[in-house]
């Protein structure tokens, strides 16, 4: 079937999310190490992406840990720097998607008050026809639900969308209710697969 709408994951598709680098600057790699192997702060952070506060999660994690409490209250304080930079070949990907009239979604493993902050830095968020993020849904990826709730509200066949998401577990989950799926490594390999699905032109060389 011929791809109706095209979804992009947001993490490491469109904004470089990498909280282990902006640790490692701040706090150097041994002590992120030692850190990350007693607290599980991407575990807490899947709370916020299922809707939970984001003050209230961190301040929580801080308090049940405080040898490390001033390093994990920089995951909220300094938030906007593990989400950064933007990958711009993937943003000028979407914007040539939509210029050809193809929808655009996304759907993202995304807090509430992660997203308000990141609204006003990238513009380009705003620049999608519909978005699924998942602190506003209260699920997550993997979970079949959030494919499920994609479908109910856009209204169109599973194998009529195209999704792109740098998690292989996504991937599968979404290949399993039968959506068309690309793994994302690199802008240049996704462009590759939009233009063989007829869905994106190749630009002219310079």
């Amino acid at each position: 079937m011929a791809i109706q709408a095209v979804v992009f994951d947001i993490g490491n598709v469109l904004i470089e999310w990498n909280p282990e680098r902006y640790y490692d600057a701040a706090i150097g790699e041994d002590r992120r190490r030692a850190m990350f192997a007693e607290v599980d702060l991407h575990g807490y952070n899947d709370r916020v992406d299922r809707g939970e506060d984001f003050r209230g999660v961190i301040e929580e994690a801080a308090g049940a840990y405080p040898a490390w409490r001033e390093e994990i209250l920089h995951w909220h304080g300094h938030w906007l720097k593990m989400a950064t930079p933007e990958i711009p070949q993937s943003v000028a990907i979407l914007r040539r998607l939509r210029g050809n009239g193809v929808p655009v979604f996304a759907l993202s493993n995304f807090g509430i008050g992660t997203f308000e902050l990141a609204e006003p830095v990238y513009p380009f968020l705003a620049e999608f026809d519909r978005r699924y993020i998942s602190g506003y849904m209260g699920v997550t990826k993997p979970g079949a639900r959030i494919y499920e709730m994609v479908e109910e509200d856009c209204g169109l066949p599973p194998e009529s969308l195209l999704f792109a998401d740098d998690r292989a577990d996504n991937i599968a989950a979404a290949a399993a209710r039968g959506w068309q799926t690309h793994l994302f490594t690199t802008p240049e390999a996704w462009e590759a697969c939009l233009i063989s699905h007829g869905v994106l032109t190749a630009r002219e060389p310079a």
